[in-house]
């Protein structure tokens, strides 16, 4: 089976993570991630988080750099995350698809939420990032 890249955001601002708590499928709901999606066959990751952040959020965003790791997600889908910021001028975010809440989260703030358990690691990648 070959292997599938979901593509995860960590968008930071001032020092902050944006975090988006899903609304669905039903054994997600209620649980934090970072916003993101799976990349479509012939589209680069990057491409990919640009239309996802689109998509979800409502957001222009420039993606930064790779965060180092992959993180297995079910079968054949693994994690691959990148910063990215949001592109002077964009409004929002705003939860649209699959996400019913966002926070920005500060350094001390990372673990108030319940993130889902495939994005704690990658989580912690990002923290090293964090102010």
């Amino acid at each position: 089976m070959t292997e599938r890249i979901v593509v995860g955001a960590a968008l930071l601002e001032q020092g902050r993570l944006l975090a988006a708590r899903r609304s669905a499928p039903e054994d997600l709901a209620g649980r934090w991630e970072l916003p993101g999606g799976k990349v479509e066959p012939g589209e680069a990751p990057e491409e990919a988080l640009v239309r996802e952040l689109r998509e979800e959020l409502g957001v222009d965003a420039e993606v930064i750099d790779r965060v180092p790791g992959a993180w297995p997600l079910k079968p054949p889908y693994v994690l691959h995350v990148w910063t990215a910021r949001l592109l002077p001028g964009a409004t929002g975010p705003e939860p649209l698809q699959d996400h019913d809440a966002l926070r920005w989260l500060t350094r001390a703030e990372l673990w108030d939420v319940d993130w889902l358990d495939q994005d704690v690691l990658a989580v912690r990648e990002v923290a090293a990032r964090l102010g």
